[in-house]
């Protein structure tokens, strides 16, 4: 569904002004949106992922470990599609606030896509550098938008999600180098014009959402802070919004209507979007493609 769309629609949890500024600059954070009890369950269903991944001694398709990782010190980066790994997080991404603070800036049906877990274990967490999203999932309109809950309070040293606020008004940049290599990094030069002025460090305690527009250029900084942020992340989009590639983190899930109705006809978005790399033959996730390509500009990581 295009903006102009959705707009015809009232918000449900949002109000019209916190609409108008997510449209507007490309990211936004609700404070104070999912409940305490939401917040236990999905803390507990995130010990249990912890706890299983003591005895993984390698990256897998299910656990991406940062250095360090050992049985007795488990140190994650990501537990991949953890919808797939337990019931809670599929409830939770069904069932929640989430799917009506999709619903707002997405339209009235909604569609899931995909999630992720990343972590920044204390004093630790791999830089990721400056990028956008869809050019990893593309769809056939720009509504799909990636919606991060903050499980714990988040302050500015422990590394919150960063974003350049407006970017997503403009053209797409590649994720490719100039040698042809997928490295889902924007360098310093290809940056936007002031981008420093308008960089925006999204903190939130813990219960809030941190929404990210599919075009808008984001990262994030190490964690300096003694404590764990973790950030549970899913992806919606218009329920006719079509993916048309291959989706690198499909589940069963992939493609569930959780509000709304399904579409009969796709929505379009005249603008083109950069194909990635074919999926279907596997998926390393994103911190590989930018440790074995490095960069010369200031490092972020999400």
């Amino acid at each position: 569904m295009l903006q102009h769309d959705v707009l015809k629609h009232d918000p449900q949890i949002m109000t019209k002004t916190q609409r108008e500024q997510f449209f507007e600059e490309g990211c936004l954070v609700l404070e104070g949106i999912i409940d305490e009890m939401w917040l236990t369950r999905l803390r507990s269903a995130m010990d249990e992922m912890i706890d299983a991944s003591r005895q993984v001694r390698e990256s897998d398709v299910q656990f991406v470990l940062e250095d360090g990782h050992c049985e007795s010190d488990p140190r994650l980066r990501r537990l991949s599609s953890p919808v797939a790994h337990h019931p809670t997080f599929w409830d939770f991404a069904s069932q929640s606030k989430m799917v009506d603070v999709a619903a707002d800036v997405c339209g009235p049906d909604v569609k899931f896509h995909h999630s992720k877990l990343n972590f920044k274990w204390p004093k630790g967490g791999q830089l990721f550098d400056w990028h956008q999203d869809i050019q990893a999932w593309p769809h056939t309109d720009y509504s799909p938008v990636t919606i991060g809950l903050y499980m714990d309070d988040c302050n500015l040293e422990q590394g919150p999600l960063t974003a350049i606020k407006g970017s997503h008004l403009e053209p797409l940049r590649s994720m490719y180098d100039k040698q042809g290599n997928w490295v889902l990094r924007i360098e310093e030069d290809d940056m936007p014009t002031n981008w420093r002025e308008d960089t925006i460090k999204m903190t939130g305690s813990a219960g809030s959402l941190a929404l990210l527009n599919c075009r808008v250029i984001h990262g994030s900084e190490r964690n300096a802070s003694d404590k764990m942020r973790p950030l549970l992340l899913n992806v919606y989009s218009s329920a006719d919004s079509m993916p048309y590639t291959f989706n690198p983190l499909a589940t069963e899930f992939a493609g569930t209507v959780v509000k709304g109705q399904a579409a009969k006809q796709a929505s379009h978005d005249p603008r083109g979007c950069e194909l990635p790399p074919d999926w279907s033959k596997g998926y390393v996730g994103p911190w590989k493609h930018q440790s074995t390509y490095q960069s010369n500009s200031e490092r972020r990581s999400m």
